[in-house]
């Protein structure tokens, strides 16, 4: 991946209503991203949603970890809904996690940003 244009050069603070959870995968993510020149101010709202996807798997993780993965109603037993939630964030997080180059098939697909001067396009693709 080439460093990206305006990419910050200091890990900015988590949101202040970040959980905790989230807060700590901020500091990660980001901890990995800035140092590389590998993410921008305009692209830390996918950051943010990606860390809360984080904390929202652990939660249904945990829910279900307690409660199990079926519970009774009056048509028998059924999936606790925190199964199906948990699936959903999932496919979010690996689309996030592509999106922001997290994952060894993107961080070999993407480039990043072109830097100025570049003659890659502004997408960062060769045309």
């Amino acid at each position: 991946m080439k460093a990206v244009d305006g990419a910050l050069r200091t890990v900015p603070r988590p949101p202040a209503d970040m959980p905790k959870r989230a807060a700590a995968e901020w500091r990660k993510v980001l901890g990995a991203l800035v140092p590389e020149s590998k993410i921008a101010d305009h692209e830390l709202p996918i950051v943010e949603a990606y860390c809360r996807v984080v904390a929202h798997i652990e939660e249904c993780e945990k829910a279900i970890a307690t409660h199990g993965m079926t519970f009774e109603s009056q048509a028998g037993p059924k999936r606790r809904p925190e199964t199906m939630l948990l699936k959903e964030h999932h496919a979010t997080l690996r689309q996030l996690a592509n999106e922001l180059g997290l994952t060894p098939a993107s961080r070999a697909k993407n480039k990043g940003g072109a830097p100025g001067g570049s003659d890659d396009s502004e997408f960062g693709v060769d045309i």
